[in-house]
């Protein structure tokens, strides 16, 4: 096959709410389906049904609706403690054969807060002037009938440390007030509504190709190398002290941007116009800087990995439609 293409993939670096790599090998309408597929195919579990039994609280049933849709919904196999892709684990609502719903294709939450008996729980023993004037109901509060589905109640370690509340908040209840609900989850994809989403960021850069024309600096100034340097708002160049020579910083291809500020300068530097550019800064085509940060919903690693199972998927039904075409 011409032009066949094995792109790879290099980790740059990995935690459980984000991850960073290289793509490589590869071109730009690959790296664009490949972030396209992780904001918009990859499916997860979002509350999509909200029955009120008591609403007592200072928001109406529509705003903490819309609050407990964007909760991210963790999905753990029983294997393991990642949050996994919920492919195959679940049925979309609208292809399974049960009549309303089921554990098939829905997951559902309880959530029963009343501030007077939270109260009596939590703060039998203090005095009335300790009493706390409102109760925070916030994810933890939700109680789900599947134990390997859970709300994401932080998206890291230093989140959790840094909150004062037991999870994500929905509501705050005063005296007297109380919130009875059930939620019903289910499975889908964010081009159908966002709240499917399992990535709050997904983007690529080009990588950069940065090039000194040691040859051609040889006839400059230190002042004027210095200018080369600090007209590159990222710090992508630097200055060798001992031999003079303008070189590339060690993590220039992490902040690199393009700017027309250093062709414009190298002009005015040039003795001809048609002479050779001191300092190159290119775009690769072929090498694409990827960032992705989950919700929380998923690990960043499954984000990736359902990306690659989904765009297979594609590539698969493409094949088999052209293959009946030659058929007919």
């Amino acid at each position: 096959m011409p032009h066949q293409r094995f792109p790879k993939i290099e980790i740059l670096s990995i935690e459980p709410h984000e991850i960073k790599f290289i793509l490589s090998e590869t071109d730009t309408s690959v790296a664009n389906a490949l972030r396209r597929i992780m904001i918009a195919e990859v499916p997860t579990l979002a509350i999509d049904l909200v029955e009120f039994a008591e609403n007592t609280t200072v928001l109406n049933d529509e705003y903490i609706a819309h609050r407990l849709g964007l909760l991210p919904i963790r999905y753990s196999a029983p294997d393991s403690l990642r949050a996994g892709d919920c492919h195959g684990a679940f049925l979309p609502h609208r292809e399974c054969v049960c009549y309303e719903r089921c554990p098939r294709c829905s997951v559902e939450f309880e959530l029963n807060a009343s501030f007077d008996d939270i109260i009596r729980e939590r703060h039998s023993a203090a005095a009335p002037d300790d009493l706390p004037f409102t109760i925070t109901v916030t994810s933890a509060d939700l109680k789900s009938n599947n134990a390997n589905v859970s709300p994401a109640h932080f998206l890291n370690t230093e989140e959790e440390g840094a909150s004062h509340d037991a999870g994500i908040s929905i509501v705050k209840i005063g005296p007297g007030q109380h919130l009875k609900l059930r939620a019903i989850a289910r499975m889908g994809i964010s081009k159908e509504h966002a709240k499917w989403s399992p990535v709050a960021v997904a983007t690529y850069r080009f990588f950069p190709l940065i090039n000194v024309n040691h040859d051609a600096c040889a006839h400059l100034t230190q002042d004027q190398k210095q200018q080369l340097i600090d007209v590159c708002p990222d710090r992508i160049l630097e200055l060798d002290p001992v031999s003079g020579k303008i070189l590339i910083s060690e993590y220039a291809w992490e902040t690199a941007t393009y700017t027309e500020d250093l062709k414009v300068l190298q002009n005015s530097m040039k003795k001809r116009q048609e002479d050779e550019d001191f300092v190159t800064v290119e775009h690769s085509q072929d090498r694409f800087i990827f960032s992705v940060e989950g919700t929380g919903a998923m690990d960043a690693e499954e984000v990736l990995m359902s990306s690659l199972r989904v765009l297979k998927e594609r590539l698969n039904y493409l094949a088999t439609m052209v293959e009946n075409l030659k058929d007919m």
